[in-house]
Order: C-alpha cells, then sequence, then structure tokens
C-alpha cells in the first residue's frame, strides 16, 4: 500500500528555518482576527490544530508548529483551481456548509487567484484573470484540479472558456508551470463517471495523461478534512506528503473503511442488513450484505465523517460504495449488492463470536472423547494384563502339578 514515507522528526530543523524566515505578525493578526469574526476562539484552533497533526500522522512536537504555519507564514500560497468534466460536487461539498468552519476560515486565507465557481468575473474577463495569475506566480502555483479529463480525438469533446479551448489542452498548458498538482474528487484522480464504461469520450484522471507526481485527494465527493490537511502538509514541509501506489495521501487513505466502521463489530458476529428496513436495519447491523464496499476501499471517513463531522453514509444507513477507488463505477457496481468476485469471507455459523464458541464446544467435546477413549483403553488394557497373568498362573501350576508326579 506505501509508496514512501517521510522522517518527519528529521525535518525539524529544515521546518524550524522555514517558520523562521516565512511567518508575519501582520499575517498571523489577520488570521486571528478572521477567526474570531467567524465566532472562533484561540483555544478553538489549538484543538483544531492537535485534530490535523494528528490525522497527519504528525509527532505532537509539530502542533505549535502547525498552528503557527496555518497562521502565520507570508506569502499566503497561491491556488489555481480549474474545473474539468465534473458536476462541483467537490466544491460544494467543501464550501457549503451551514455554519463556517475552521478549515473555510483557513482556505479564506489562501490566495485564490482563479476558481471558475467562485470568481465574479466570467468570459473573457476570467480568462484575462487566468492568464494573469499563471504568468504572475509562474513556477510557484498549487493547482487543483478537479474534474476528469475527455482525451478521444483530441479532446474535443470538452471545451472551456470564451477561447472554446478544449480541457486536455488548458491542463497541459496550466500545469506546466505548477509547483504542485493536487487533484480534489475522483474525477480528476481517476476519470470518475466520465471514464465509466464504455467511456465514449476517453476521459481519464489527470496523472494518467501528464505522467507527472500528483496528488489524489479521490472521493466522490472528499472530505474537506483531506483537501485541508493537504495543503498544510505542503505549507508546513513545502513538499507533498507520503503517497500510496494511488498518489493518495497515505495520511488519509491508508486505512480501510472496515477497519475502523462502527459496525464492524456486527460484520464480525454475523449480524448483517438483510432488506432496507428490517429489524437489523433499525439496530444498526452490518451493511456487507447490502452491498457495502468498506472492505475494499481505503478512506477515513469513519474517523472525520461529513458536514462537519456530523455523519458519513455508513452511519445513515446506506453502504460505502467505494467512491475513493480507481474505476469504482465499473468495479463496484452494482452498489447495493456484495462483490462476490472480492474474496470476502463472511463470519460463519453466526459470527467470530458464535464460531469460537463451537470451536470451543468442539474442543471440549473432543477432549471429552478423547478422555473417555483413553479410559476405555485403560479398563481393556487392564482386564488383558489381568487375563493374562492369570493364564500365565495356571500354566506354572501346571508345570509344579507334572513335576510332583
Amino acid at each position: 500500500m506505501k509508496k514512501d514515507t517521510l522522517d518527519y522528526e528529521a525535518l525539524l530543523p529544515e521546518v524550524d528555518e522555514r517558520l523562521k524566515n516565512s511567518c508575519s505578525k501582520e499575517q498571523e493578526q489577520l488570521f486571528y482576527n478572521n477567526l474570531k469574526e467567524a465566532g472562533f476562539t484561540r483555544r478553538d484552533f489549538l484543538k483544531w490544530t492537535s485534530m490535523i497533526t494528528a490525522a497527519l500522522t504528525l509527532p505532537p512536537i509539530f502542533e505549535p508548529r502547525v498552528a503557527k504555519a496555518v497562521a502565520a507564514i507570508a506569502p499566503r500560497p497561491t491556488v489555481i483551481w480549474l474545473h474539468f468534466a465534473e458536476c462541483t460536487g467537490c466544491t460544494e461539498s467543501f464550501l457549503r456548509t451551514i455554519n463556517p468552519s475552521i478549515e473555510q476560515v483557513i482556505f479564506d486565507t489562501v490566495n485564490l487567484a482563479f476558481h471558475d465557481t467562485l470568481m465574479m468575473a466570467s468570459g473573457k474577463r476570467a480568462e484575462e484573470a487566468l492568464d494573469s495569475a499563471i504568468a504572475k506566480y509562474k513556477g510557484n502555483y498549487i493547482l487543483v484540479v478537479e474534474g476528469g479529463i475527455p482525451t478521444k480525438d483530441d479532446g474535443i469533446y470538452l471545451r472551456i472558456g470564451s477561447n472554446a479551448e478544449t480541457g486536455l489542452h488548458r491542463l497541459k498548458r496550466i500545469s506546466k508551470d505548477a509547483k504542485y498538482i493536487v487533484n480534489f474528487g475522483t474525477c480528476s484522480s481517476f476519470g470518475g463517471v466520465q471514464a465509466a464504461y464504455p467511456n465514449p469520450t476517453g476521459a481519464k484522471g489527470v496523472h494518467d495523461i501528464l505522467g507527472c507526481e500528483v496528488v489524489n485527494v479521490s472521493g466522490c465527493p472528499p472530505n474537506a478534512v483531506n483537501m485541508i490537511g493537504t495543503l498544510v502538509h505542503i505549507l508546513l514541509f513545502d513538499r507533498v506528503p507520503p503517497l500510496d501506489l494511488s498518489y493518495r495521501p497515505i495520511w488519509a487513505y491508508g486505512g480501510r473503511i472496515h477497519d475502523n466502521c462502527e459496525r464492524r463489530a456486527h460484520f464480525d458476529a454475523g449480524e448483517f442488513v438483510q432488506e432496507w428496513g428490517d429489524e437489523g436495519a433499525k439496530k444498526g447491523w452490518c451493511l456487507y450484505k447490502m452491498g457495502c464496499k468498506g472492505p475494499l476501499t481505503y478512506n477515513n471517513c469513519p474517523r472525520y465523517r461529513f458536514n462537519q463531522g456530523t455523519n458519513w453514509p455508513v452511519g445513515a444507513g446506506h453502504g460505502c460504495i467505494g467512491c475513493s477507488e480507481p474505476n469504482f463505477w465499473d468495479t463496484m457496481a452494482p452498489f447495493e449488492e456484495p462483490n462476490d468476485k472480492a474474496g470476502i469471507r463472511i463470519p460463519a455459523f453466526g459470527g467470530v463470536e458464535a464460531t469460537s464458541d463451537a470451536i470451543g464446544e468442539l474442543v471440549t467435546g473432543i477432549t471429552i472423547g478423547a478422555v473417555g477413549v483413553h479410559a476405555a483403553g485403560s479398563i481393556i488394557k487392564a482386564k488383558a494384563e489381568k487375563k493374562k497373568k492369570e493364564e500365565e498362573k495356571n500354566k506354572n501350576d501346571q508345570n509344579n502339578t507334572g513335576e510332583n508326579k
């Protein structure tokens, strides 16, 4: 699963030097003012810092450094956010909340130079703003990509902007001057629904087109924590986090949904929902037989959830559909039936606990049987030895009688 790792403690001197040279008191004061206006205290921010430090699997010694980097590093990183073939659901899930989140406050302090959905400009003015940002921050901007990219027939099935530029050309043109490329969502990471069979437009993920290192923050949609955590890592270390073989951050995608699911105990106990609305569904039993793909999916949804940590699909009563995995539209479907080809072994005989009890009873039975056999064998052996002794005694008596005669 792992592709590379970092020795974070060895990077401490480098991080401290970076903070010393890059932090600004004015920026730090501005950040805390923004927090206060959004209804958060400094203590709230420090709690969040502890959470994101733990999420990134950093040693606790990094907590104050994460806080300093997020609040005070200046100039702020520049982000150019592009949209391709997608539904904008990733942006919507990231921004649309009832109350402001700390993640949003942090994102508001980023220099968002271009974002199709959020910017006021349109048409030629939007294109001019994009070209200006590319020229001004050449080689230093973070390119965030949302949506798959059609490649068939030289990408003619997606045209963007007042110049009708193909998405394929647009990606290649803008990515070549980016310092980092972060793909937000499964569409830009692996192609998404656009790449599902028969994939008539030849849609692909960014890495399959460019072939360079990217960071795939996959999901349909991804969790906001995974995006902000990735940006915080880049902000603090000036490098991408360790990635798995699918170019996803290991800190976010290093564990299976199944292993961290609150319904895992019911799977082990052999307690499954058999149909929607049955007694098992009311009791919160395992959804594997209703198609849950948790055993096949790597993500941290059970831990950080969605809607400001309110809930996630399994918690709401529907199985995981494996949306953060490559080609999930094809490999995970049908979504409400178990994947028989996956080789998932369901605990038999009423689950692991019942199986353990059955094994215990079997072992006890075997033991009792063995004791019985041993006892019976001992009795038979004792009788045989007694008979043998009697025969030897009779033989000796006969020999003595003959000698006397």
